[in-house]
């Protein structure tokens, strides 16, 4: 049906909701059926005198409610919740407003698929999931089954890990992970190392178990291992936590001969390596990971959030050796009983049918287009970034402080964090992470960044208060 001319005037959704929305009404009344095939995208878009981008997420937001199916090459065709069926929702199910939840754009997150065939591949996987469900609801051994450690030992493969099964453990997150880790390695009043801008996790986890967290010097390339060395003689510590690849905040990845460095003074200090790689598999060719180089003295851990989804809440965690296992297991058991059975079948699903390298290859693809726009937008040299981070480090000038940066740039929609959270000791200096991904579309964030270079020209006072 090329002739369809959707009356937007019938819904008081914005604009693209309300694609969706008479798509759904048509439906109802007939003059839609299962099987018709909708205008092209930018065909519509002329008719309704509206942006592409407009048509574009109104198909998909119908293609989420299960009334449309999209096919490269071929077009967008209704589907009558026929779709929803084969993949196992209920007919004429719509999605729930209320799972809309707020989202804090302070975090740290991955561009969100907008693609509606691999939007429809998730769902195809989540399906075949649900096939099994009664099952996924008993209580399950903590740490995955042998089929989710087959697919966590294909996952990390691809960074050059091959630990044996019985290494493998697959936790609810890199968070309880760490908690878990650290609480092993130091008791309270004791020791531990990171950078000195680290993440502010690390934090957050040291002061949970009383811990003293001291910082280390760093240049671009990561942690000084001269000053690791002296802090392991000064200080004794208990281990050291490492963010290597894509660090936040900081975007840097720490290159393979400072690895090997860092990874000697270790050894000679027997101290254990606590390795959060939550952006290791986002380069496609990165450094081998710590576990790679020194596996008996790291403890590696592999989350899911940065290059699958964070609502997924699930981490592989590689032990350091067979001795370290058991009092892992039961650190883990006592927190978390088990990671959640149907997250746990949906990532292995997600794995074993390549849907989960799908989303990798949309978050490296969406990710660099986004950083492209950041470098045509924001002075050269102005702030630091990786080609495919999340995120940029911007330190301030022009009499602009981190506090009110913040404030300037909370108004346009895109997470400003102060130095603050990040720094481990000493002065915070003048700077703010700056997020790039989650569900901010490429649109408004290219108004944010310009919304943000047009303030970095001159002082606080010159700027303008509105967005």
């Amino acid at each position: 049906m090329k002739d369809w001319h959707p009356d937007l005037g019938r819904s008081s959704s914005p604009r693209y909701m309300a694609i969706a929305d008479v798509i759904e009404m048509d439906l109802r009344s007939g003059h839609l059926v299962a099987g018709d095939r909708l205008p092209p995208q930018r065909e519509l878009a002329k008719r309704l005198n509206v942006d592409f981008t407009t048509v574009a997420r109104g198909y998909v937001e119908a293609q989420k409610r299960g009334l449309v199916d999209s096919h490269v090459g071929r077009g967008t065709f209704v589907t009558g919740g026929a779709e929803r069926e084969r993949q196992g929702f209920a007919a004429g199910a719509a999605a729930d407003p209320r799972r809309a939840s707020v989202v804090d754009f302070s975090m740290n997150m991955p561009p969100e698929p907008d693609d509606p065939e691999l939007i429809a591949r998730m769902r195809e996987g989540m399906a075949a999931v649900a096939a099994n469900l009664i099952p996924l609801l008993r209580y399950q051994g903590f740490g995955g089954s042998g089929i989710d450690k087959e697919a966590a030992a294909a996952w990390l493969s691809r960074r050059g890990l091959k630990p044996s099964q019985e290494r493998i453990f697959v936790t609810p997150g890199a968070h309880p992970a760490l908690l878990a880790i650290f609480g092993l390695l130091a008791k309270p009043g004791e020791t531990v190392l990171s950078e000195i801008i680290t993440y502010p996790g690390m934090r957050s986890i040291a002061a949970q178990l009383r811990l003293n967290l001291a910082g280390l010097a760093m240049d671009e390339d990561g942690v000084l291992p001269g000053a690791f060395a002296e802090a392991c003689e000064r200080l004794k510590p208990k281990a050291l936590y490492l963010n290597p690849t894509l660090q936040n905040p900081m975007t840097l990845t720490v290159p393979a001969r400072r690895r090997e460095e860092i990874a000697a003074v270790a050894r000679k200090y027997h101290v254990p390596i606590v390795e959060d790689d939550a952006y290791g598999f986002i380069p496609q060719q990165g450094p081998a990971p710590f576990a790679a180089m020194a596996p008996d003295l790291t403890w590696h851990i592999g989350g899911l959030a940065k290059c699958i989804g964070a609502g997924l809440r699930l981490a592989y965690v590689v032990a350091p050796d067979s001795k370290a296992v058991w009092p892992f297991v039961s650190a883990m058991r006592a927190n978390n009983v088990m990671a959640s059975p149907l997250t746990l079948a949906l990532v292995t699903r997600w794995i074993e049918d390549g849907t989960a390298d799908a989303i990798l290859r949309f978050i490296r693809d969406e990710t660099a287009a986004r950083q492209q726009m950041v470098a045509a937008i924001l002075p050269a040299g102005g702030f630091r970034a990786d080609p495919i981070s999340f995120n940029i480090w911007l330190p301030l000038s022009n009499g602009w402080t981190r506090s009110t940066f913040g404030s300037h740039m909370r108004s346009a929609g895109i997470g400003v964090v102060a130095s603050d959270a990040f720094t481990v000791e000493g002065a915070a200096p003048e700077a703010v992470r700056v997020c790039l991904g989650g569900p901010i579309g490429r649109e408004k964030l290219q108004g944010a960044l310009e919304f943000m270079a047009h303030a970095l020209e001159g002082p606080p006072e010159m700027a303008a208060s509105f967005f």
